[in-house]
């Protein structure tokens, strides 16, 4: 038996106390108030309701090592993205790597692979195959249904789907960014309990008088913390927090849930809704056999100095210290590698784009249709502009910030499709990254045609990863497991991907997270204006549309 003394939190009760608690067999077996010297705060260990561990850019051991370094004990994540790529070949390899450490990963089985008919994929899991990947008792829940409009519409496939989750007793993810009265009563009627797309404080309250968990996000890219934390103390049984995409950097030196702790308590927030949102609501929603620091749970707690600082400094995990003193306690086997990737070399002459013969002059030329990134959001707008036009052809503008952006399969050598993008900044060179959600594909976006095809070729050569440069110089990250994950340590991981943030930045960009934002240029699911490897698709009208408009 192991004793541990300390300030204990109780959030289920909303006190704190002087106390003595008592492990064995790693169960909590005694809780009991008791005068002693130490001013350390014990409390539940911190959960992450919505994460892509994929997006981490380490394998599920890897990140395991990152995350209980920040206090965290457990995740609910959706393989989406390597599923994406691999299939149900991928889920297995996430599973079994995971294994490896103490962290508690409860894996969701993927709704939506592909993500939408309208681009390539490397897998397709229909309804039968989520059917079986339900029955299992190591997938937990139906992830995230980014198709309302299938939910809306009631596409067989989709209801097929959520029938299955309902069988076999399983909680159904949402993700319905601006979906509201009477369709998004549909949504939530069809059985859906979450949703982490919100980024209006009205949009997160109708859901919530609806019935919906609203999961706060504060990611690498997507930051909704600031909008909505005010509904942590107005409807705390109704709200979690999760980081849905954090890039390693960003869980090494920011932190994970614990820095959304930190900022709450910076708001004024009541510790105990934060540490509600924190812990237990996702524990009771989803049915996590995590302990909430009582009598006969799993010991998973943590020792923090404060909690207005909320330095974690003891990790705990059925009663197994993980963390201490700067030191994460286990190591793992390295991974090894896994990838789906066929796609060769491009030339010049693949991101060649001709202006339409109308376009003999300034004033008959066509206007296109530009992507407007939001620097922090997974939502774009669009907007017209005259294109600039050398020798005949479509080239980026730097000076306008209109920049050339190709998306091509990663799964067959099919054409490159050609789109422009406001609001990367890039004044030179390129970014390129097979990270591009969905489906995986490459996505590369630059100053120059010659940038941009000496980025893609390296990211070929490599199969997968991140690279950022010029035709001089390029930088890389290869991403060895599915041109998703690497299999080295993370803060090796980390370090690289923060030079390829320098050096990003170096050519202009100014965006918080210009890979990440790159990422989600192709989420065909996401408003407004998207570019898939078959071509520019407007989400509001959910069909593809032209690049060029009118005369």
């Amino acid at each position: 038996m192991q004793t541990y003394q300390g300030i204990i939190v109780d959030a289920i009760s909303r006190r704190e106390f002087k106390g003595e608690i008592a492990v064995e067999n790693g169960k909590i077996i005694s809780i009991e108030e008791k005068e002693h010297d130490n001013d350390q705060y014990i409390l539940p260990g911190l959960v992450d309701a919505h994460v892509h561990i994929e997006s981490s850019m380490t394998v599920p051991s890897v990140f395991a090592r990152m995350a209980v370094a920040r206090g965290t004990v457990a995740v609910v994540s959706d393989p989406h993205e390597i599923a994406n790529v691999m299939g149900e070949e991928g889920i297995d390899y996430m599973l079994e790597d995971a294994r490896k450490a103490p962290l508690k990963v409860f894996f969701g089985v993927p709704s939506c692979v592909p993500a939408t008919p309208f681009e390539s994929a490397g897998a397709v899991l229909d309804a039968e195959a989520v059917d079986r990947l339900l029955a299992r008792e190591d997938l937990h829940y139906l992830s995230e249904m980014m198709n309302f409009p299938g939910v809306v519409l009631e596409f067989p496939e989709v209801m097929a789907k959520l029938g299955s989750a309902k069988k076999y007793g399983k909680i159904i993810d949402g993700h319905a960014p601006g979906l509201k009265e009477d369709a998004l009563q549909k949504y939530v009627d069809a059985g859906i309990s979450t949703d982490h797309e919100c980024f209006t404080y009205e949009e997160a309250v109708e859901k919530i008088k609806l019935g919906m968990k609203i999961l706060i996000r504060e990611g690498s890219s997507a930051r909704n913390f600031e909008t909505l934390y005010k509904l942590i103390d107005e409807y705390p049984e109704s709200v979690m927090l999760c980081t849905d995409d954090s890039h390693p950097d960003t869980l090494i030196y920011e932190g994970h849930i614990d820095k959304l702790l930190r900022r709450g308590q910076e708001k004024g927030l009541d510790i105990y809704n934060l540490i509600r949102a924190a812990v237990i609501n996702p524990v009771e929603h989803y049915g996590l056999n995590v302990g909430l620091l009582r009598e006969g749970d799993p010991a998973d707690f943590i020792i923090v100095d404060d909690l207005k600082s909320f330095n974690v400094l003891k990790t705990f995990i059925d009663g197994n210290c993980v963390y201490d003193d700067e030191k994460i306690l286990f190591s793992v086997e390295r991974a090894p590698a896994k990838n789906v990737f066929n796609r060769g070399k491009i030339s010049i002459d693949d991101v060649k784009l001709a202006m339409p013969a109308s376009g003999n002059s300034w004033e008959q030329m066509k206007k296109i249709r530009v992507i407007v990134a939001q620097d922090g959001e997974l939502v774009t707008g669009q907007e017209l502009a005259l294109p600039k036009v050398e020798s005949g052809n479509l080239v980026s503008d730097p000076a306008r910030d209109i920049l050339k952006m190709v998306v091509l399969s990663r799964y067959a050598d099919d054409p490159v499709q050609i789109g422009f993008i406001k609001n990367i900044g890039l004044k030179k060179g390129a970014i390129a990254s097979s990270i591009a959600h969905d489906s995986h594909n490459i996505i590369a976006v630059g100053a120059t045609d010659e940038d941009i095809v000496g980025a893609v070729n390296r990211l070929v050569e490599n199969r997968g990863g991140i690279v950022v440069g010029t035709t001089e110089y390029l930088f890389d990250l290869p991403l060895e497991v599915s041109g998703l994950m690497s299999t080295l340590d993370g803060k090796e991981v980390a370090a690289r991907y923060e030079r390829l943030n320098e050096e990003a930045r170096k050519l202009g960009t100014s965006l918080i997270s210009p890979f990440m934002t790159l990422s989600f240029m192709s989420l065909l699911v996401i408003p407004e204006l998207k570019l898939g490897d078959k071509g520019l698709f407007d989400v509001t009208k959910f069909e593809f549309v032209e690049l060029f408009v009118g005369e």
